[in-house]
């Protein structure tokens, strides 16, 4: 059986074979964008249905599909500090603002955190006159802590 990192390789090397998106696949298996992508990268477990859907667009087989139902191992660093220059920036945006948005939250909210646990994640592209923006929207469930 393929692991969910083998899976992962499998699902990027199709879609670049393939010419299918992210949009494209999310449609198919009918989650939010994000959600699939993460799901198809190994960090989420998918239905067999979702699975199957994602699959048959990517023209994949079955051993990837299953491993794509399988429960992950979350977390997709190689390493702590991150390498890859567009994912070590979002922790360099947590180094400098964690600490401003922890604060924050519990300014707003009072002790407790937010949740990645329910959560949604948007990502997209604004034209400025400046140049483009990425807009990343994190909607995390408020929790207070309980003692």
């Amino acid at each position: 059986m393929l692991t969910k990192k083998e899976a992962a390789e499998a699902v990027r090397a199709a879609k670049i074979a393939t010419g299918v998106t992210w949009a494209q696949l999310a449609e198919a298996v009918g989650r939010p964008v994000a959600w699939t992508t993460a799901a198809l990268l190994g960090q989420h477990p998918m239905s067999k249905d979702e699975a199957g859907a994602a699959a048959a667009l990517l023209e994949l087989g079955e051993d990837v599909a299953l491993a794509l139902t399988t429960q992950p191992t979350r977390g997709a660093l190689d390493s702590a500090v991150p390498v890859d220059p567009t994912i070590y920036r979002l922790y360099e945006v947590i180094q400098v603002y964690g600490p401003t948005i922890k604060e924050l939250i519990h300014e707003e909210c009072g002790d407790g955190i937010m949740s990645a646990i329910n959560f949604r994640l948007d990502v997209r592209r604004v034209p400025d006159p400046a140049g483009d923006r990425i807009v990343i929207t994190m909607d995390g469930k408020y929790l207070p802590y309980q003692w």
